[in-house]
Parts: structure tokens; sequence; C-alpha cells
């Protein structure tokens, strides 16, 4: 396997060097407005496929150079106050394109790069994807990228305290969600409960979720969507600039900070960027968590090259976090205990130091994107390399009990064949590769490797008023866990698994009537069983428990259905999507029998942990989301979603264990038009959490709360830029609740309290 990744990286450069068929162009345009006809200045332009971004000048004219003479692309162009407009250029055909741009208080963003192989106008995409912009997610003040998101209908987290979250989409989480970080699927031990996402939330200009099984496209992993964190724009050609962005949050005295600055040198870009994130204990009713403190300092850069022939890219990052894990609950009174039996305060649980256990975690990641446009087509691949690193410290903050290191090398190609603007066809191939050792002296999975390829073929046909898709994949992958011995004991025993399957989907999107559009895509997905569930056979810290794997389990393999409507006006647009997800050979753990194992801890003592094993049932989720925003008075946005999931082992008609509860999230947010001012907001909001009754035998019932929310925020002028400033206030009435997804419900530790945040981003120019 590593040597077919090799292969095709070779091939990919080879192309990038000889890829001259088409010779350099240029082509320029201008942004108006429809209905006065005047100049619209500081519009963004952008041509996603080619990574080639411009901006409008004073009088709405934009220039792109070094582009391709010929090939049709996607050209979409933005500006705040006005819709999203986008279509599709011809470079052989077109040397002045003009867009006219209509006025819109809502914010519409119609182009989505995950559900396709390709840039697709968003009314021709048969998948439900929602996509949320960096100055959404500032806004959020979550403490990390995945509790960003966590508000959009559909998306839940399951949680480890402040600092680590999983996303689960529709119900499903873990290995059942993929995400994609510098355009390559990131492996990180993620079948963990505190194994959150390890990507810098400074990093992404914005965040497109796929919601609903995307196996065809990304294979094993993705039978539950997609979460892709996209990079910055590369910056114009010619220009030079950057931005600091920093905020503070009072309940857990989060400091985080991000330093960017990129470029494009006659189509040599580059960019680099510095993050540092630092948080105590957070806070609820009267109490600091102690030990639920972390930091975490992130290092990327990207060199690159946008020219004629298409574009070569190069991410390489760090990811470094270190992260206090709880391992005991507060008594009757609320007071939380030392090992010696001390009770702790709160001064000393703000103590930004770590005390143990905690884990620490390097992901390193390097990635090479490119499209290089050839026979008329595009070969767009990634091909990437990643180390984790994950140590868990229990007696000594010098030796790791739990020491894993994971190497995973991947790759995607994928050609698209010539869009003549009503078929658009496309091939690819994708495939990993790892190994996992065990280099501590605790030992929750066998040492492994792994190996998987996956090829695929998707057609779209596209209709005066809609499109139609339609797809199908194989898949194969191997995984071999290792004997392990210690102290005379068996701790593992070998196995070999291998697992394959066809995957299939079918989708339409089509216009009803203007504004309106219906949604539909059956698709097929597929899950091969991970490592943890495979091989497990430990305790692992900040789970409370002690986990069994089973290495005769079969693979997961779904059927989706989802069916959506929307309707996008001036002043009013509503969603609605339904779904329903048969899943066969549901793997999940269960603690039957209130089984328990005692567990010989290092400082001597003898614990008591319940045993979690995983079994498999047949499964059905159905649900679904519903929005509706009314902007009947000028400046005033009611907006409102709604999101629920029932989630049933059909084996005994009982619950699934880890099913998020319904919710539903208002918001009123008032835009005031203030002299010297741009982006002005204030905002009020409930989030309205209903009570999960619905629960497996080894959970317990979880009561419904309201959380309220509030923020305000602006932008000050500059030349040529802005300062952004914005305060964020969440659980202001200082709410006591669990979240039914928090690890730390069963210690009886409540999720956080009031937390107000302060936030401001400086342009460098």
């Amino acid at each position: 396997m590593k040597k077919l990744g090799l292969l095709l990286a070779l091939l990919t450069i080879f192309l990038a060097l000889q890829a001259v068929a088409d010779s350099v162009a240029s082509f320029k345009g201008k942004v108006t407005d429809a209905a006065t006809q005047q100049p619209l200045a500081g519009a963004t332009v952008y041509i996603s496929d080619l990574k080639a971004t411009t901006v409008t000048d004073a009088n709405g004219e934009f220039n792109f150079n070094n582009v391709p003479s010929r090939g049709k692309f996607l050209l979409e162009v933005r500006y705040i106050g006005y819709k999203t407009a986008s279509q599709i250029v011809d470079l052989a055909a077109t040397q002045n394109i003009s867009f006219e741009l209509q006025a819109s208080v809502i914010e519409s963003a119609e182009v989505v790069i995950t559900g396709t192989p390709f840039s697709a106008n968003n009314k021709t995409n048969s998948l439900a994807v929602v996509s949320l912009s960096r100055e959404k997610l500032a806004q959020s003040a979550g403490t990390n990228i995945i509790d960003a998101l966590a508000k959009v209908p559909g998306i839940s987290q399951i949680t480890t305290g402040g600092a680590i979250s999983k996303p689960t989409i529709r119900g499903l989480g873990y290995n059942r969600v993929l995400t994609i970080v510098d355009g390559a699927r990131e492996e990180g031990q993620q079948w963990g409960d505190e194994h959150g996402v390890q990507a810098d939330q400074f990093a992404a200009a914005r965040i497109e979720i796929l919601k609903g099984p995307a196996s065809l496209l990304y294979g094993s992993d993705a039978l539950g969507g997609v979460i892709n964190i996209i990079e910055d724009l590369v910056t114009a050609e010619g220009e030079f600039n950057g931005n600091f962005t920093t905020s503070y949050g009072a309940n857990n005295g989060l400091t985080a900070s991000s330093l960017m600055l990129q470029g494009n040198d006659n189509g040599f870009v580059y960019r680099g960027r510095a993050s540092y994130k630092n948080a105590y204990g957070y806070r609820y009713k009267g109490f600091n968590v102690p030990n639920s403190g972390f930091n975490e300092t992130n290092f990327s850069g990207m060199l690159g090259l946008n020219k004629a022939w298409g574009y070569a890219h190069l991410n390489l990052s760090r990811f470094n976090t270190n992260v206090g894990l709880v391992e005991e609950g507060p008594d009757a009174s609320g007071s939380y205990f030392d090992e010696d039996g001390n009770v702790i305060s709160n001064k000393d649980a703000r103590s930004r130091s770590l005390n143990l256990p905690s884990q620490n975690i390097n992901h390193y990641r390097a990635a090479l994107n490119s499209n290089i446009l050839l026979g008329g087509g595009q070969l767009k691949s990634t091909l990437a390399f990643q180390r984790n690193i994950r140590k868990e410290f229990e007696e000594s903050a010098y030796e790791p009990g739990l020491n894993l290191g994971l190497n995973s090398y991947t790759y995607d190609v994928k050609y698209i064949f010539p869009n003549n603007g009503i078929w658009e066809p496309t091939i690819g191939v994708q495939g990993m590769y790892q190994t996992n050792v065990n280099a501590g002296d605790e030992f929750l999975i066998p040492d492994y490797t792994s190996n998987n390829i996956g090829a695929f073929a998707y057609l779209k046909r596209n209709f005066k008023n809609g499109a139609i898709n339609a797809g199908v994949r194989y898949d194969y992958k191997t995984v071999d866990g290792a004997d392990l011995f210690e102290d005379g004991n068996q701790v593992f025993t070998a196995f070999n698994n291998n697992f394959s399957n066809v995957s299939g989907s079918l989708g339409f999107a089509f216009e009803l009537a203007k504004n309106l559009n219906l949604k539909g895509n059956v698709g097929s997905g597929f899950r091969a069983p991970n490592i943890a569930e495979l091989g497990a056979n430990g305790k692992h810290e900040g789970t409370f428990r002690y986990e069994i794997g089973n290495s005769n389990l079969k693979q997961e393999t779904s059927l989706q259905f989802d069916l959506g409507l929307e309707y996008n006006a001036e002043k009013v647009t509503f969603g609605l999507n339904a779904y329903s997800n048969r899943i066969y050979n549901y793997i999940y753990p269960g603690n039957f029998s209130g089984e328990t194992i005692p567990y010989d801890e290092e400082d001597g003592t003898v614990s008591i942990l319940p045993v979690y094993r995983f079994v498999q049932t047949d499964a059905q989720l159905v649900g679904g989301e519903a929005s509706v925003d009314f902007h009947l008075i000028k400046d005033l946005h009611f907006e409102n979603t709604f999101a629920y999931v029932r989630g049933k082992n059909l084996a005994d008609d009982s619950a699934l264990p880890f099913i998020p509860a319904a919710t539903l999230n208002n918001e009123l947010r008032f835009e005031p038009n203030i002299k010297g001012l741009n982006d002005s907001y204030i905002k009020v909001g409930l989030t309205n959490v209903f009570k999960q009754d619905r629960f497996d035998e080894f959970e317990t019932q979880t009561d419904g709360y309201t959380l309220l929310d509030a923020g305000f925020g602006t932008s000050l002028k500059m030349k040529n830029s802005k300062i952004n400033v914005w305060v964020t206030g969440q659980n202001l009435t200082n709410k006591l609740y669990y979240n039914h997804l928090s690890r730390y419900k069963l210690a009886n530790i409540f999720n956080p309290g009031r937390n107000v945040t302060l936030g401001v981003s400086i342009p460098i120019m």
C-alpha cells in the first residue's frame, strides 16, 4: 500500500511538471448591485477548483491572471448584505463576465465542496449540507472546533469536560463520522471517548457538514456523515496580508490567540499560522472542576503553486495539546477531594498547571493537495502522512502509562472528466495504510496494521431546473492485531480480519418554483469495526470503565433515505429534512448484567470498574431537522431550528445508547446601521434541550433544560480593512444541567455554567 501511495505521489508531481497543454489566459469581470447598477467594491470572487481568488476594485471590476485558457469552472461571488452568486464559466469562450447581486438580509452560501467531487451549486446538490463561516464559528465562543458547531441542527457533541468534543451527526458518532483536514481524512485514535478532533479551530475559513452516509465518496467511517474543515482562501495575486485573533473566556479563563500571515507572489502562494490556547478548570454554580483545564499549541504552514496547469499545495502542521482528566466526581455536598482526602478549593482548581491523570497528544500532518488540468478534465489528488502520538499519564508526569503511536498514509485520487455542462462523470481511488505501536507499560488496544483500498464511479446529470446523480463504490479492508504477553499472561490474542463492501447512492435536486427546492437521496453506508471494538482489553482514563473488544464483529452497513425541502426568499427562509437510516450489525458497547472487574491501580489500590463489551444488533434511526428564519422587519432576524433523532435497537425495540436529546434553538438578532461601524449586531438566544427519557439499560435519564445566550459585535472601519470585535455570553442564568452526551455525567459533574467571551480580530495589511 505504501508503494502504491509513493507511485501516486510521483505520478502527481510528474503531471504537475509536464501539464503544459493549456496556455496561460486571463479574464475580467464586474460586480454590480442588481437594483441600482452601482459597482460593488471589495466583493470576493473565487474559483474553488483552481484555488484562485481576487477582489473587486473601486469600480466593481475584477481580473484573474494565470488561469487556463480552456475548461469550465464554477465562479462564485460573495459580498456581505447580498445573495451569494455563482455560475459556470467557460474560460475558452469568456473574456468578460458580469454579476448583478441582489440585496438580501439573509446570508446565502450556495457553493459546497463536500457533497460532490467538484464544486457545485447547492441547488443541484442532493445531499444535506450546511456551511458555517469563520465569523459564525468565532461568535459561537466554542472551546474547540466541534464545540463551535454544536448548535447546527442535527449536530451534537460527546464531551469530556471543556477540552474534548467528539462530533455526532444525526445520532451517529465516533468512527461513523469522518473529519477532513487539509483535504485528508483525519486519523488520530478517534475511536475513544476522550479522543477529540486534532485541528486548529482558527485555521478553518469555513466548515461544511455533510449529513448522512458519504461512503460512496469517502469509504469506511463516513457512514454517518462528514465534517470538512476548509482552509483559508489563497490571497489575490500580488498581495500580502494576515490576521491576528484573540479572545478570553471568563468561565475557565480560556485565552485563545492566533496569528496568520500569507501571500501570493505571481502564483507562488504561502501561509503560516501559530495558535495558542490555555484554560484552567471550568466552573459551574459554586464550583470549579479540578484538573479539567488544558493547553494547546498549533503550528501550520502552506507552500504552493497556482498556475495555468492547476495548483499544488503542500500543507504541514503540528497539533499539540495537554488535557487534564477527571477521575472522581464531587461528594453529596458538591465538594471535590484530592487523593489524600483534602478538599480542593476553587482557587486551586483554577490553577493552569495540570495534575494527574492527564494526556498529551502530538499530531503531525503533511498533505499534498493538487488539481492538475489534464485532457480537458481535472486530476485531483490528496496524498497525506499523519503521525499521532497519544500519551496518558497516571502516576508520573514523565513516564506515560498508555503510549500509542499511530502512523497513517492516505491517498485520494480522482479524475473529473471534461465538463460539458450537462454530464459530469468522475472516477476515483482512495486508500490508507496504518501501523499502531504500544510504547507504554499499560495497554488498551493491541499493536496492529490496517490496509484498505476503495474505488468509485460517480455521475451527475444537470438539467435546467435541477440535477440527478448516481454512484457505485467497492471497498476492501484488512485489520491485523498482534499477540501480546505480559508477565506470562496473554493480554491480546492475534487476529486477522478482512472486510469488503459495495456501496451506492442515487439522488436528485429539483427547483419546484422560484426559490423552492426539493432534494432527495438514498445511499448505502459502510464501516469496518475499529481497533478498540475488535481488540480492546483495558481501562481507559477519563471514561470510568474497562473495555473488552470482540474480534468476531462484522462490518456495519446502512441504508438511508433522506428528503429535504428548502425555500429561500428575501425575507423568509425555511428548510425541512426527514431521514430514515437502517443500520445492519450496528456496533455499540454495553455494560450487561452489571458486570464489573477488579483493576489494580499503580498506587496499589484496587478499583472496581464496570465492564463494557462490544456487541452488535440491527438498528433504526429516524428523525429530522427544521429551520425557519423570519426577516420581516429590516435589520431584525428571528432564527429558529429544531432537531430530533430516535434510535431503536431492532432486536428488542429498546433505545440505542448515546442518542442526543431533541433540541430547539431560537435566536433574535438585531443588526443596526451605525455610522462609522459595519456588521453590527445584538443577539439573544434560547437553547431548549428536551428530556431524554429513551436510554439504554446502562444509561440514565437526562432532564431537559433551557439556556440563555446573548451577544453583540461590530466592525471598526479601517483603510481597506476592518477590525472585528464581539462579546458572547453563554448560559447567562448559570443553569445547572447535564447534557446527555457528557462523559462526566457518569461522575455527577455538571456541564459549564455562565461564560462570557470577549474577542477581537485585527487584519494585517
